[in-house]
């Protein structure tokens, strides 16, 4: 991989570099990912899991980065070239088959244990501030799932969903927070889990935003929500068919009188540009001693008019019209697609998507690190957006962010290495990190619409 700045020669570079503005602390950089992973913190969970016992033939705190930094950062994407890595990066030899020995369910537990503490010391980072109509509300959550494809001789231990050929999958399931800028929890399962029962809702929902797409489509995961003081907001399905009690927004003239009504015998007749109503849908509750109930919930049902193809975009709501008008909580659901910008990031930036071995806990490993690899980029993300200005900030788009990281991959490398220990190779400049950082990563296009903006920055 060629280095992401052109050579201290360049008069062009050397002058940019010399007149810009200075808005990251280049030793901030390592202070952050120490911060984030202490190097006593990644021996004792290494200890802890078993991943390394007495006899040390690998150093933990080298073989942490260069998994995290290498799988994703400087597509490594085989286990030798990975071992290639590491032999590199750290100085130590090992030989391929006491590598390849490593990729054991201890590892998976490090790594996996890794991800918590990571998760846990971001619980409350805060990076980005909400706008102030959502100012009652702790966070915005998005939530969802994506597939990643596996080795076929893997089909038996993890069955694709629908196949008529043998397929291997493993379904991996994010919570994104927006004011955290990363992700607030990590599951992963078979492919076969339903999406429904990748989520699990309890008291931490209280006075945040769920945003949802129709693979969480269930009544008692809303009614979940209402119950532990939670927020959300999910499309509604195309068969579905609520009862409205109350219009909630005048209309002029000769609007329909919609209380009673139901959604199917209306969607037809509709003009109002805007829909916004109360109502009711009946759904029958989890078996309990062998008993099955049914119940009702009352939700806001919210319908903006799509002007290509004159059909409603509808939305299920729990979120008082007082805080949030029809055309806002549309709005709101669209950012939504930035978790979608997220697995594009982890599977086209992280390598999640190019997992071709076919030992089963070398495929859980290297997930894990994936993971890993995106925590630790937002982390610095969050660094960058503290850093520089706050009108600029909306301009270093997490996208184009996730490429400028990569690009500058290899010095972060060395910076590392040569932080714990390693022999020192005079690349480990963080300030030529920072600058890169800093100036790639601004996007040039000054009045592009980007998909929170308005409501987070």
């Amino acid at each position: 991989m060629t280095e992401p700045a052109s050579s201290p020669e360049d008069p062009v570079r050397a002058a940019h570099r010399a007149t810009r503005p200075a808005y990251i602390n280049p030793d901030d950089i390592p202070r952050e990912l120490e911060r984030l992973f202490p190097e006593e913190t990644i021996e004792h969970l290494a200890r802890e899991t078993e991943f390394i016992q007495r006899e040390r033939i690998v150093h933990p705190v080298a073989f942490f980065w260069s998994l995290v930094l290498g799988f994703g950062i400087q597509v490594q994407r085989t286990l030798a070239a990975l071992r290639k890595g590491y032999i590199k990066m750290s100085g130590d030899e090992i030989v391929q088959s006491s590598w390849h020995g490593r990729f054991t369910p201890a590892l998976v537990g490090f790594l996996r244990a890794c991800v918590l503490h990571a998760l846990q010391q971001t619980a409350g980072n805060v990076v980005r501030q909400l706008d102030d109509r959502l100012q009652r509300f702790k966070d915005v959550i998005i939530n969802d799932t994506t597939v990643i494809r596996l080795h076929a001789s893997l089909a038996k231990r993890w069955p694709a969903t629908r196949s008529r050929v043998a397929a291997a999958g493993i379904k991996v399931g994010l919570l994104i927070s927006a004011v955290a800028n990363g992700p607030k929890n990590v599951t992963v399962h078979s492919e076969r889990t339903p999406e429904i029962k990748t989520l699990r809702v309890g008291a931490w929902v209280k006075d945040r935003i769920l945003l949802f797409d129709l693979g969480f489509y269930k009544f008692q995961l809303f009614t979940r929500i209402k119950e532990n003081g939670g927020f959300f907001v999910s499309r509604m399905r195309g068969n579905g068919d609520p009862l409205f009690l109350r219009s909630l927004k005048a209309h002029r003239g000769q609007a329909i009188d919609l209380a009673g009504k139901r959604w199917k015998d209306v969607k037809s007749r509709l003009t109002r540009e805007v829909l916004d109503a109360e109502v009711e849908v009946a759904f029958r509750r989890r078996r309990y001693r062998g008993k099955q109930s049914w119940d009702t919930l009352v939700l806001r049902l919210v319908g903006v008019i799509d002007e290509k193809t004159g059909e409603y975009h509808v939305y299920l709501t729990n979120i008082p019209p007082e805080i949030l008008t029809a055309e806002e909580v549309a709005a709101l659901y669209r950012v939504r697609w930035e978790v979608e910008l997220v697995f594009k990031e982890l599977k086209s930036q992280y390598a999640l998507d190019q997992i071709k071995t076919e030992k089963p806990f070398a495929v859980l490993g290297l997930i894990w690190t994936a993971i890993l690899t995106l925590i630790v980029s937002r982390r610095l993300y969050g660094l960058l957006l503290r850093s520089v200005p706050r009108e600029l900030a909306p301009r270093y788009t997490p996208l184009r962010w996730a490429g400028v990281f990569i690009e500058a991959g290899n010095l972060l490398v060395d910076g590392m290495m040569e932080r714990i220990g390693f022999e020192k190779t005079g690349r480990g400049d963080f300030s030529r990190v920072a600058w890169f950082w800093e100036v790639e990563g601004l996007d040039p296009h000054i009045k592009r619409h980007r998909l929170r903006e308005g409501w987070y920055v």
